[in-house]
């Protein structure tokens, strides 16, 4: 497919989108298939040193949903964890202890579908890794199961959280050292943030993702996460569209572009979290000072997406380069298709620039209050 999406016009791609990438059917079974093993598994008791927890909800994680092959993750929320800390210390014995739980499953033949659990990395793995087939499927898909504190429980994602909830995660609740490594908390706010896309950008996303793909079976690891080129698709289209009637080739050159340009990526939102609180502010102006690329994750201030090692940006840069000379930037009259002008850096507020228009109001009040009764 790799041939087909080089040599295709510009002006096809939707349509290569439309009959190669999309899978809905497949996704929409895979749901009903996680939402029943979810329900079995909070049915289930855990045993031994966790037998209090019990699973109070699963969420499917972002993975390669794409026609033919699926990889994801399945975040497994349990009631009784209260803490980071209770994840971390706790991690390993829920790990085998959730793999007890689905071979128990699969052995009653309480759920339509087949597992197969693969043997744990080492006794304190951070998932547990299974292969999930049914016959409606007609496909097997590998997934993750990763168990987690429900730090969200209490918030509602369709709102901005108080922003005293950062503060909190910043100033000592997350341990040292862990910072972005809890991740999977916040898989809720992360899912909405993509998912209340427009239709036509999700689609942008899926075509980059494949094109990701591409690069993957190509280069092998390491790569940047495929999560930052999701996050650098929706940036393209905020800051060089924002319509929902755009041209796919402008949009995909343009993030292709972005990945070339990464020594100069400075990217975070302000959706979760934001500069109004001194704490989170301050931590903020820290994370953007560090050395880039720095993409943040739009939930989780404490995470960089593009994260440490430019050698994996170097590789994929230098395959992004070689294609955009190819024809699915090109039109049938050859002339090459456009990016849109997006900025490589999102601006940083000033340290307190609140506070100091606050104070400059206050003064230009208080000199034009004393200032009239003086003259009169």
């Amino acid at each position: 497919m790799e041939q087909d999406l080089r040599s295709i016009p510009a002006s096809k791609l939707d349509k290569f989108i439309e009959n190669h990438l999309p899978d809905t059917s497949f996704c929409a079974d895979l749901r009903e298939v996680i939402d029943a093993l979810c329900a079995l598994l909070k049915d289930r008791s855990f045993r031994g040193p966790v037998r209090r927890m019990r699973a109070s909800k699963g969420v499917k994680g972002k993975g390669t949903t794409l026609k033919g092959r699926s990889d994801a993750d399945l975040v497994v929320f349990l009631n009784n964890l209260t803490s980071f800390e209770d994840q971390l210390n706790q991690q390993g014995v829920l790990i085998k202890e959730i793999k007890k739980q689905l071979c128990e499953v699969q052995h009653e033949r309480r759920c339509g579908v087949k597992f197969e659990v693969h043997s744990l990395r080492s006794p304190n793995s951070r998932a547990l890794s299974f292969k999930l087939s049914a016959p409606d499927l007609l496909k097997e898909v590998k997934f993750d199961v990763l168990p987690a504190y429900d730090l969200l429980d209490h918030l509602n994602i369709l709102k901005k959280p108080n922003q005293q909830f950062y503060a909190n995660l910043i100033s000592g609740r997350t341990p040292p050292g862990k910072e972005g490594k809890l991740s999977i908390c916040f898989m809720g706010l992360r899912k909405y943030f993509l998912n209340c896309r427009p239709t036509k950008l999700k689609r942008l996303i899926r075509l980059v993702t494949h094109w990701y793909q591409l690069c993957k079976e190509k280069l092998g690891d390491p790569l940047p996460p495929q999560y930052v080129l999701e996050l650098l698709t929706v940036y393209a289209w905020e800051y060089g569209s924002l319509v929902t009637k755009f041209n796919t080739a402008q949009g995909y050159r343009t993030v292709l572009e972005l990945v070339t340009k990464y020594k100069q990526l400075q990217i975070y939102w302000t959706v979760y979290y934001d500069f109004r609180h001194q704490e989170v502010s301050e931590y903020l102006h820290q994370q953007l000072k560090k050395d880039r690329p720095v993409i943040l994750d739009p939930a989780d201030p404490t995470r960089n997406i593009a994260g440490l090692n430019p050698k994996d940006w170097r590789r994929l840069a230098g395959e992004a380069a070689a294609w955009l000379q190819y024809p699915c930037f090109k039109y049938r009259d050859g002339s090459s298709v456009c990016s849109w002008e997006v900025p490589t850096e999102v601006g940083v507020p000033t340290k307190y620039l609140f506070c100091r228009i606050f104070w400059l109001l206050f003064w230009s009040l208080f000199h034009f209050i004393f200032g009239k009764t003086s003259s009169g």
